[in-house]
C-alpha cells in the first residue's frame, strides 16, 4: 500500500511507524512548517531519520502542495493529529482518499479538547472515530469507532496515552486496509447528538473552591497535564498554582463539615505528601503542583514554598 501521511508529534510519528514496520510504502509525509523556537516536530524527525520525503506547507491549500501530493500517487493518505485545514481538492486526491483520527466517539465532542471536555462533564465513557475529512472540522462520515471507559480518577493523559492512542494507531491500520480494500462502510454523523467545543484553555481551567467537589475533581483530571487546572492561593490576586495529581475526599454529613477545621475556599489540612482545601461536598487533596516560580513537587513541598497556612483562602 502506497501512504501519505498528514499529522505531527508523538501520535503522527506512531502512525508513521506503524505503517512503515509492517512494510507499506511512504511516498509523503506532510508536516506543518517549524515554528520559531519551538522544538523539532516528533513526526518530521523520525520521517528524516527514516529518509522519506518531508513536506511543508504554510497552506494544504496551495498549488504546491497539491501538485506534491498528486505526485506521491498515494492509494490513501491518512491524518493523524493535522490541526491544519485540509481542503477537498487536498484530501480527494490519493485514490481512496483520506482518512482521519479524532479522539471521541463523533459526533459527540468535536474539537480541539475532546477528551479534556468529556472527563470534565463526568463521562462514563469516550472512544476515538476514524472518518473520512470534510470541509467542516470533525463532521465527516464515520468509518469506524473503538470506546473506552473513563473510570473515576482518570485524568486526560491516562486516558490519552493508554487508551486512545495505541488504540487510535491501530484503528489507522484497520481503517485504511479496509478502505483500499473496499469493505469499509461509512455513516453520516447524527447531528441532533453532535457537539462542538474549543480549547480547553487556561481561562476555562481556573478552579473555583465555591464549587461542588465533583466538579472541581473533574476539572482538575480533565486538564492534567495540560493545560493545568489552577487556583489563586491567598484568593483574588494570589499565586498562581496549578494543580495535577490530587484525591478527593467526600463530605458525608453535616457533622463532618462542622469538625472541619477550615472553610470552604480555605486551606485545611497540611500532611507529609499533600495539602488540602475545601470545596462544597468535600475536600481536595493536592498530590502535585506547580507554581509559577516552581517545578512540579508534590503537595506538602508546595505547602512549604507556599508558606501556607490552616484556614488561608485559595
Amino acid at each position: 500500500m502506497n501512504v501519505v501521511v498528514i499529522g505531527r508529534q508523538d501520535f503522527g510519528k506512531a502512525v508513521l511507524e506503524a505503517f512503515h514496520t509492517r512494510g507499506d510504502t511512504i511516498s509523503g509525509v506532510f508536516c506543518a512548517p517549524d515554528k520559531e523556537g519551538a522544538k523539532p516536530d516528533a513526526l518530521d524527525a523520525r520521517a528524516q531519520e527514516l529518509g522519506l520525503p518531508v513536506f511543508k506547507f504554510a497552506s494544504l491549500k496551495s498549488d504546491e502542495a497539491l501538485a506534491t501530493l498528486r505526485a506521491c500517487n498515494a492509494d490513501i493518505g491518512v491524518m493523524a493529529y493535522v490541526l491544519q485545514f485540509a481542503p477537498q481538492e487536498f484530501v480527494t486526491i490519493p485514490r481512496h482518499g483520506m482518512i482521519q483520527y479524532h479522539p471521541s466517539l463523533l459526533p459527540k465532542y468535536r474539537g480541539p479538547s475532546a477528551i479534556g471536555w468529556a472527563i470534565s462533564n463526568d463521562e462514563l465513557e469516550t472512544g476515538l472515530t476514524i472518518f473520512r475529512p470534510t470541509d467542516g472540522l470533525d463532521e465527516g462520515p464515520v468509518i469506524l469507532q473503538k470506546r473506552c471507559e473513563i473510570s473515576p480518577d482518570a485524568t486526560l493523559g491516562s486516558v490519552y496515552f493508554d487508551y486512545l492512542f495505541p488504540l487510535g494507531v491501530a484503528a489507522m491500520l484497520e481503517a485504511a486496509d479496509s478502505v483500499v480494500a473496499g469493505t469499509h462502510t461509512e455513516s453520516v454523523q447524527d447531528e441532533s447528538q453532535a457537539g462542538y467545543e474549543g480549547w480547553y484553555e487556561a481561562r476555562a481551567a481556573k478552579i473555583n473552591p465555591f464549587a461542588h467537589i465533583d466538579h472541581v475533581y473533574n476539572q482538575i483530571r480533565a486538564c492534567n497535564p495540560a493545560p493545568g487546572a489552577w487556583l489563586e492561593v491567598g484568593g483574588a490576586g494570589g499565586k498562581k498554582v496549578q494543580i495535577f495529581d490530587c484525591k478527593k475526599h467526600t463530605h458525608r454529613t453535616f457533622g463532618e463539615v462542622r469538625s472541619r477545621a477550615a472553610k470552604v475556599g480555605q486551606i485545611s489540612q497540611i500532611t507529609e505528601t499533600s495539602f488540602f482545601f475545601v470545596c462544597n461536598g468535600g475536600e481536595i487533596e493536592v498530590l502535585r503542583a506547580k507554581a509559577d516560580d516552581s517545578k512540579k513537587i508534590n503537595g506538602a513541598e508546595m505547602a512549604a514554598h507556599l508558606k501556607l497556612t490552616i484556614g488561608q483562602a485559595v
